[in-house]
């Protein structure tokens, strides 16, 4: 009898640890990985990125048809309004290597490429967006007043990024393509 009381113990244990952890979580949005096996239905309105470059958008109680390594962003109830652009940039999409994937009430959602060398044009972002990069490559981003930062982007890299921010991106080595989530 003990020993079946330990065994369930650790199958309990064994489950509870490979529970994965939202890759961010936030007021706005929670990203988890997730395999193709383990996407239930929806418990909120979603977008679901697939490594392989395509996205979706699942509404609440239904469930992704999209197949491997995917990457759920959860909608929460918290929407913002876009901020009104006074910086004399244009806002930064559309732009140069961006095709728009969908749009709805809740977000719009971008596939972007960059190509090597070449800056994009200064912008402005006034929604928050959720970034799920493709490729491997480093990015330079360089606000008006000059300040670089390059940051290194591997395949499966999710980064949120909040609005009210001004600057261009460079690719500098690599390839790099991404999928990016404007939240309304």
């Amino acid at each position: 009898m003990i020993q079946l009381l330990l065994l369930c113990m650790m199958l309990f244990q064994a489950g509870t640890q490979t529970a994965t952890k939202p890759t961010i979580d936030n007021d706005r949005v929670s990203v988890q990985e997730v395999s193709e096996y383990s996407t239930p239905a929806q418990p909120t309105d979603a977008v679901v990125v697939s490594l392989s470059g395509s996205a979706v958008y699942v509404p609440k109680g239904a469930k992704s048809k999209l197949s491997g390594r995917l990457f759920v962003i959860d909608l929460k109830d918290h929407p913002v309004p876009p901020l009104e652009n006074k910086s004399g940039y244009p806002a930064a999409f559309p732009r140069p290597g961006t095709k728009k994937l969908f749009e709805n009430d809740r977000v719009i959602v971008w596939d972007s490429t960059w190509t090597l060398g070449v800056a994009t044009p200064m912008h402005f972002h006034d929604k928050d967006v959720v970034v799920v990069f493709l490729e491997d490559g480093d990015l330079k981003s360089t606000t008006p007043d000059g300040k670089e930062v390059v940051n290194k982007y591997t395949t499966g890299t999710v980064r949120f990024n909040q609005r009210d921010r001004i600057h261009t991106e460079t690719l500098m080595n690599g390839k790099q393509r991404a999928i990016i989530t404007e939240l309304k």
